[in-house]
């Protein structure tokens, strides 16, 4: 720790990291990051660097927004805090709750809140199960996710997830929850298989999965419509039809995870809205207050929510929620991030840049080390190969997007290493010149990091 700064070893000393290896991180200290403008943030020896994530998928409308600043400063003059509970409510949240319901265009009937999009997906679990019981299915409890599917980090959620690393070590997942294979086509596509012909083996695989368990044993599907912290992999065409005509078939539930495909981020309103998912439940959080501050939000049918509420009158009470459960802070910003987005455009910008980006990308195709590139909307990943033509992976796998990752800060970038997949996640107001930016600072991570491995090898 001799080479760190005070305020470095304070943080080693002191706090233990999300997603990090306590080890290494007290050899190596953390990046301390002081201010943001816009898509920029500065570290405390006044480095700038291009937030190619949006922090963590989330950052709508920029760092530095004054309007969220304002929004917060007034709620917390007027009413900093109050509850949902026993009949409570605030105007904030009402507004808010009308707000996201009128977003699915009358598809979804009552909004819950949260803290988290893990906390909605923890509340997602319950709320299956409670739905179950109020039918008299005391047996039809199981959910089924995906490999390599990402739902939060609590112990139901990070049960849904399907990353080995939020399991190991903690004993999970539950035995409630199952897991159907990854559509990656490209990882995953048999030979000669066509794309569409893959989805349906998709589907015939989870149809397999219910009837081992048991159609009455199985409650619902978790989807994301984008799987983003798996390594933003984009679903072939027909998945995610033939995925919900099987659950159909069997009654099963359908839940869209919308954490990080919410609110423009695939070019429209919801994830949901590009793949023509018809969710039971939807789940909310980041871009929703832009991470100004913690919200998540679980959206429920009528179909659901009307039994819910019907079993809470039997039962006396529904007996679930959080202290901050529609903080008035929270929504209150979250209703003046979305007047944003609505009022600049963003939606309709986020998918014009993302074409850019696309086309920015495609242009590296040829690159030694780009195996695959998947995009949509402002939302891409680039997997690095040890072979193009092979589609070899590196090995150990992960080495080659760890080293693009940290050596990304050299050039002033920000991106996300999910093993050798390189994430892209920019603010939906990035402009074009700063998509091209953004990836001639990547290209040239790119050389730097084949230079690296050749000299490896």
């Amino acid at each position: 720790m001799s080479n760190l700064s005070q305020a470095q070893q304070q943080d080693v000393q002191y706090q233990l990291h999300s997603y990090t290896n306590a080890v290494k991180h007290a050899q190596v200290g953390p990046r301390i990051m002081t201010r943001g403008e816009g898509i920029y943030v500065y570290d405390d020896k006044g480095n700038r660097y291009l937030e190619g994530m949006s922090g963590l998928w989330s950052v709508a409308v920029g760092f530095g927004e004054p309007r969220l600043v304002d929004a917060a400063a007034r709620q917390l003059q007027e009413l900093p805090y109050y509850h949902t509970f026993t009949h409570k409510s605030h105007p904030s949240v009402i507004e808010l709750s009308q707000r996201l319901i009128d977003y699915t265009e009358g598809r979804m009937a009552r909004a819950f809140f949260t803290n988290s999009g893990s906390e909605a997906n923890d509340t997602v679990v319950k709320l299956v199960w409670y739905y179950s019981n109020a039918l008299g299915r005391e047996n039809k409890k199981k959910i089924i996710a995906r490999q390599r599917g990402y739902h939060g980090v609590t112990v139901a959620s990070a049960s849904l997830t399907g990353l080995a690393g939020n399991h190991k070590g903690f004993d999970l997942p539950l035995p409630q929850i199952l897991h159907t294979a990854c559509p990656h086509y490209y990882r995953h596509g048999l030979p000669g298989e066509s794309e569409e012909d893959f989805a349906t083996r998709m589907a015939d695989e989870l149809e397999a999965l219910i009837l081992r368990e048991g159609p009455d044993t199985v409650a619902a599907f978790i989807g994301e419509p984008v799987m983003g912290a798996g390594g933003v992999i984009v679903p072939p065409r027909t998945y995610w039809q033939k995925i919900q005509a099987v659950c159909r078939k069997y009654d099963i539930l359908v839940i869209a995870d919308e954490v990080i495909t919410g609110f423009g981020r695939l070019g429209k309103r919801f994830g949901s809205d590009v793949f023509g998912i018809e969710p039971d439940l939807m789940v909310l959080s980041k871009q929703i207050t832009s991470s100004y501050q913690p919200l998540g939000a679980v959206l429920i049918n009528a179909k659901v929510a009307d039994v819910i509420e019907e079993y809470s009158g039997r039962l006396g009470t529904f007996g679930h929620g959080y202290t901050a459960s529609g903080h008035p802070v929270a929504t209150a910003v979250a209703l003046e991030n979305l007047r944003i987005i609505d009022e600049r455009g963003l939606i309709a910008h986020g998918a014009e840049m993302g074409e850019i980006l696309r086309q920015e990308l495609h242009a590296l195709a040829d690159h030694p080390l780009v195996g695959e590139i998947r995009s949509v909307g402002l939302i891409a990943g680039v997997e690095l190969v040890a072979d193009k033509a092979r589609r070899t992976p590196f090995e150990p796998l992960g080495s080659a997007g760890a080293y693009a990752y940290e050596r990304a800060h050299d050039h002033g970038l920000i991106v996300r290493g999910i093993q050798d997949t390189i994430a892209f996640c920019p603010p939906l107001i990035i402009t074009a010149a700063q998509v091209r930016d953004m990836v001639a600072r990547f290209a040239r991570v790119l050389d730097d990091t084949a230079a690296h491995l050749g000299h490896q090898r």
